[in-house]
């Protein structure tokens, strides 16, 4: 593996390289393989369940305009990820432009900011739904559902831009070998031979006060939520009412246990946790989830099951 070193200190003129899975290269094909069925997984699953969603009338509804928005970010995601690991992997093609770094890193964390408050609005859509379930239509109408999805993006826009000023301000001096299979905030930031606190104060407070009370106001919701679910006299009512969050709240801990994992491994946990086992996770962070996100929905939800079913047997009625 040849590895490149400059001495350019304008960002502009670097180059970086991505080394993958580091000291596990010699795995990188067998690692590649389920990562790229994964990732194709993904991609066919989302766009078929975002296609499902915006041809069936009947799904129009807000737990599913939601879930559409859910798996185009989840498209985003592992696009924006997958295509160059599997170009380190395959090609031994590890070199990337300062600039296109960059702008991997501000996609990553805006579509990751963006995912939560997708979550959290889901969260709030089932509490709406369970807590206050004659006004339901009335809340959560077409206009609301699109002011918050423009809200999310607005709100993941403004937090993650100062990352890409916080990288360009800093002075690089000749390390540019990142471990990692792809760019991300601190990853870059500690090439530089500057000071990095205001970066490392600002990836954290980024992490508490937007992700952080995303988790909060979940965790509100879906305690709000039981306190009305146990009210109910019937036990077969109270099934049927949590039955409605199970996806979710399967989608919640696939989405931020293995995130809050890479955060704090990536901080603190150097010294503890092998550095291969962190790359590892986070590559598969970027794939897992949104490989599994429309196969939980299609399973656990009966309008998507019987919408997939009907048109998968519309298609073999066709074909004889």
């Amino acid at each position: 593996m040849a590895l490149f070193y400059s001495n350019h200190t304008n960002p502009q003129e670097m180059w970086y390289v991505l080394i993958g899975i580091p000291g596990k290269e010699d795995l990188h094909i067998w690692i590649s393989i389920p990562i790229c069925f994964m990732y194709a997984v993904a991609v066919v699953g989302n766009i078929f369940l975002i296609f499902l969603i915006m041809t069936e009338r009947n799904l129009h509804e807000p737990m599913y305009l939601f879930l559409s928005m859910l798996a185009f970010a989840d498209v985003l995601l592992s696009t924006a990820t997958a295509p160059k690991m599997l170009a380190i992997f395959w090609l031994q093609s590890m070199t990337i432009s300062f600039g296109s770094c960059v702008s991997q890193m501000f996609f990553i964390h805006f579509i990751f900011v963006a995912e939560s408050a997708v979550l959290l609005a889901m969260a709030f859509d089932r509490y709406v739904a369970i807590c206050y379930p004659l006004r339901y239509t009335t809340i959560l109408t077409s206009s609301v559902i699109g002011k918050i999805g423009i809200a999310a993006m607005l709100r993941s826009f403004f937090i993650c831009i100062p990352f890409v000023f916080l990288v360009y301000r800093l002075t690089y001096c000749g390390k540019n070998v990142i471990p990692h299979s792809y760019c991300e905030h601190m990853g870059i930031a500690r090439l530089a031979c500057d000071n990095i606190t205001v970066n490392i104060i600002y990836g954290l407070t980024v992490a508490l006060l937007s992700t952080g009370l995303d988790i909060v106001f979940i965790i509100t919701s879906y305690t709000m939520i039981l306190c009305t679910v146990f009210q109910i006299p019937s036990w077969s009512a109270r099934f049927k009412a949590l039955n409605t969050c199970g996806s979710h709240i399967c989608v919640i801990l696939m989405f931020y246990a293995p995130a809050f994992f890479s955060f704090f491994a990536h901080r603190f946990g150097e010294k503890t946790i092998p550095h291969h086992i962190h790359i590892l996770v986070a590559n598969l962070y970027v794939v897992v989830p949104p490989m599994l996100n429309p196969i939980i929905y299609g399973v656990k939800t009966k309008q998507i099951k019987d919408r997939a079913i009907s048109l998968f047997s519309s298609i073999i009625t066709l074909l004889k």
